[in-house]
């Protein structure tokens, strides 16, 4: 049995009620999760841990915010920095916690701010504001960065842009904190591509578009001067018999790499795909109601038995436990009721 401990770290909106990121307490093994406190943020609609797992970084009003993680998987705030535009709503860095990088759907801006060896965030050493035209309106008409991830090798920084429907693809040079352009994944037209992720062998990059309701799978070779992205799977993350109006909108990977969550807004359903992790091919396992409105964020717990849904429109968070074998997932227990709910992270404690 599993003796580690683990948290759970949801962000929230805060112009109502709610104050900040809520810390929330798993027992893995029964499949549940109980909240411990809440740390006062503005806003915090999306957050990161650092990847030496000493530091959590969060999307603020005022830019980003840092927090020292403690033993207990408590937050201590250190410092707050501004990211040069509009608010963000994406963040991550790169393997050695050197920088950060924000993406902002409000203006279309790829910010880089260094980061500091105490985890604190120091200043912005490049920031680049998107240009062009989409082509749907009020959704997509005009550049929105909604993710910004480092390809596996740490040379490029991928930027997906749902408003113009491509992924801008940029050098990165670690010395200095720069990035520019050098190539673009042109996605098709009306989908609004909104995030990327990579398989844990850095063989291929996975996209889910948030218009056409589809995850696209890529083999990745970063080996040349300018890395090559080739098409080789769209998996839809509807059923054939989904809502007519529908957006897919979070996408993660449980632990192992082995798995891959979906979540679609309108439909109100989420998906669970088994990973072939030799050629990267998506298999779907199920696709279910997540009984809630608008499942902004979802996670798995970290043995893969039951998933969580943070469904923003109705204030809760539901959790569910997955059948493999019949392929389905059943409610786990009532809804917890939270304000807003927006992202999700779980964080392994420290052994004693």
């Amino acid at each position: 049995m599993d003796k580690k401990k683990y948290v759970a770290y949801v962000g929230t909106y805060t112009h109502g009620n709610s104050k900040g990121i809520h810390i929330y307490d798993l027992d893995v093994e029964q499949g549940r999760m109980e909240e411990r406190k809440v740390i006062p943020i503005n806003n915090p609609s999306y957050i990161k841990k650092s990847h030496n797992e000493k530091y959590l970084y969060s999307i603020s009003d005022e830019g980003v915010q840092s927090f020292e993680i403690q033993p207990d998987g408590d937050l201590r705030p250190m410092n707050s920095a501004p990211i040069g535009g509009m608010r963000g709503c994406y963040l991550s860095t790169d393997q050695e916690d050197k920088y950060l990088f924000v993406g902002g759907w409000h203006d279309g801006r790829v910010s880089v701010l260094r980061l500091h060896p105490d985890g604190t965030v120091g200043e912005i050493t490049d920031g680049i504001f998107h240009k062009g035209l989409g082509s749907v309106a009020e959704r997509n008409f005009r550049p929105h960065v909604n993710c910004v991830n480092l390809t596996p090798d740490g040379r490029f920084l991928c930027a997906v842009d749902l408003g113009v429907d491509q992924v801008k693809i940029y050098k990165f040079n670690s010395e200095t904190g720069k990035i520019h352009l050098v190539d673009m994944l042109h996605c098709e037209l009306e989908s609004a591509p909104r995030i990327i992720k990579f398989s844990r062998s850095g063989k291929f990059a996975y996209v889910i578009s948030e218009l056409k309701n589809y995850i696209s799978v890529y083999s990745y070779d970063g080996s040349k001067k300018t890395p090559e992205f080739e098409l080789i799977q769209k998996m839809p993350t509807l059923n054939e018999y989904h809502s007519a109006t529908s957006a897919a909108c979070a996408l993660r990977f449980s632990k192992d790499g082995s798995l891959v969550l979906c979540t679609n807004a309108g439909d109100n359903s989420a998906g669970i795909f088994r990973v072939d992790q030799e050629t990267g091919l998506l298999t779907k396992i199920c696709i279910l109601p997540v009984s809630g409105d608008y499942p902004k964020a979802i996670d798995f717990f970290p043995d893969n038995r039951h998933i969580l849904s943070l469904n923003h429109e109705t204030n809760t968070i539901t959790i569910f436990k997955v059948n493999y074998e019949k392929a389905y997932f059943s409610m786990w227990g009532q809804p917890i009721p939270i304000e807003t709910p927006n992202c999700v992270l779980i964080s392994e404690l420290p052994q004693a």
